[in-house]
């Protein structure tokens, strides 16, 4: 047991062992939000969608009662999930709907980055779940929202006592990339869009034209 615990916090998340579980991130929803910056919120998804993109995690998105409650997924994320099956579903926790544990099964992936709104809810709940069911489980804080900074807590800290393994949405990017010589570097780091990870660029590039 206690080799199993070591080893889903000190496994390394690789492009080669991760999927991709986004949940919710609907229009309606995202006009509660209240514990992090609407515009901060969906750069840090989309950064999160597009490094998933480059590297080729196989990526799972959900809506729940996008007709009739939340509305559709916003538009900045659906434009990069070009070609990727939004499933809609009325289940509260999204590891529920059997369609969603099955596409997840169908990745033969063992460790799952999870985004979500809201955090308390919408994370918390199949991040437990998919724990449980032993996935090695990544909440991207960042790339996630909720109503109230005391749901953001309490939803952290349930999810901690869980065993889920807190993070952020560039750092998951990073460690999946695993070598900044990779071929898919340059993509990853645009993809993410570190304001200043760009500056560090520009002064380098401006140091190596002096030098030249």
């Amino acid at each position: 047991m206690e080799t199993k615990i070591h080893n889903r916090f000190y496994d390394r998340l690789t492009a080669d062992n991760a999927a991709l579980l986004l949940v919710d991130h609907q229009l309606g929803l995202f006009t509660g939000i209240r514990d992090i910056d609407i515009a901060q919120l969906k750069h840090n998804v989309v950064g999160l969608a597009k490094a998933a993109k480059v590297l080729g995690i196989p990526t799972i998105v959900t809506t729940t009662s996008r007709d009739s409650l939340w509305g559709p997924t916003i538009p900045e994320l659906t434009e990069v999930l070009s070609g990727v099956e939004i499933i809609d579903r009325t289940t509260v926790n999204a590891w529920d709907e059997p369609r969603i544990v099955k596409a997840i099964a169908a990745t033969g992936r063992k460790k799952l980055i999870i985004a979500a709104i809201s955090i308390e809810v919408c994370l918390a709940f199949p991040a437990i779940s998919a724990t449980a069911a032993g996935y090695d489980v990544y909440a991207a804080i960042d790339a996630s929202g909720t109503f109230s900074e005391t749901k953001r807590i309490t939803g952290i800290l349930r999810m901690l006592q869980a065993g889920v393994i807190v993070t952020d949405y560039a750092t998951i990017a990073v460690e999946m990339l695993g070598d900044n010589a990779s071929p898919k570097a340059m993509d990853l780091y645009a993809s993410i869009d570190m304001p200043f990870a760009t500056l560090v660029g520009q002064l380098f590039g401006a140091y190596s034209k002096a030098r030249a």
